[in-house]
């Protein structure tokens, strides 16, 4: 542990929604919180598939009895509020798929810290890597596709634990866009956040648009971005009644 962080008391959580990963993958995401220079401990939610391998991990295996189809949202969601309860003193996610750097929890501490201000949480930043672990490219900045603060960026502080209920009403028909609907739905709480100063998150990715403008094959398991096109008209056919419950349940006065 760095020297800067030696003797402290507080706790911190990692929490990982899984589903069908294969297990060498999962291993690489464990082995990387495992390897954080500041301990944390490990909530592993098994979303309706779990690998009894993980029961002789060092780490908490929460098991729900069936799968969720929400790109993880229920789980991550339930495993965050358990975290809240427990009094963490720090939250963060990180899906089965990606791993981290030794450093990301001290760099999301060093962050939160060089503040005058205390944020109400950190964003980190990524690395896109391929399937395989070959770099593809740094977060770009100019990619509408992609919010700039993705799931596995974040780095939750007490002052934020308020708005995690959020990943269980996400309704699953918008769950390919609960990145970006939680991120609008923190910044209309006006929250406010620091950002880390290197990349210490190594983000999998799997959209196919990122590969054709590489000119590369996509991966077998490659997803198309869904359009907010074809949103829109799915929210343009709902009842009020139905949009109401939309918009309480993302906490964002979407329109149709």
């Amino acid at each position: 542990m760095s020297e800067r962080f030696a003797g402290m008391s507080k706790r911190y959580c990692v929490v990982t929604p899984y589903y069908k990963e294969e297990r060498e993958i999962i291993e690489r995401c464990l082995r990387s919180v495992a390897s954080q220079t500041v301990p944390v401990d490990h909530i592993m939610m098994a979303d309706g598939h779990p690998q009894d391998w993980i029961d002789k991990e060092p780490v908490r295996h929460i098991k729900l009895d069936q799968s969720h189809g929400d790109c993880g949202n229920t789980p991550r969601g339930m495993g965050a509020l358990m975290a809240v309860a427990e009094n963490y003193d720090g939250i963060c996610f990180l899906d089965a798929d990606n791993w981290y750097d030794d450093d990301h929890v001290e760099a999301c501490l060093a962050a939160a810290s060089a503040k005058a201000t205390p944020p109400d949480f950190v964003a980190a930043q990524r690395r896109f890597v391929r399937p395989d672990g070959s770099l593809m490219w740094l977060q770009p900045a100019d990619q509408p596709h992609h919010p700039k603060i993705d799931t596995n960026c974040y780095f939750f502080l007490p002052r934020s634990y308020y708005v995690l209920g959020k990943w269980c009403t996400i309704p699953r028909a918008l769950s390919q866009h609960g990145d970006e609907l939680f991120y609008h739905f923190c910044r209309s709480q006006g929250l406010q956040f620091a950002v880390a100063d290197h990349r210490t998150v190594n983000y999998t990715c799997l959209f196919e648009a990122c590969y054709q403008l590489l000119n590369e094959p996509s991966p077998p398991n490659a997803k198309p971005v869904i359009s907010w096109d074809v949103t829109n008209e799915w929210l343009a056919q709902l009842e009020p009644e139905a949009l109401l419950l939309v918009q309480r349940g993302t906490g964002l006065h979407l329109r149709n």
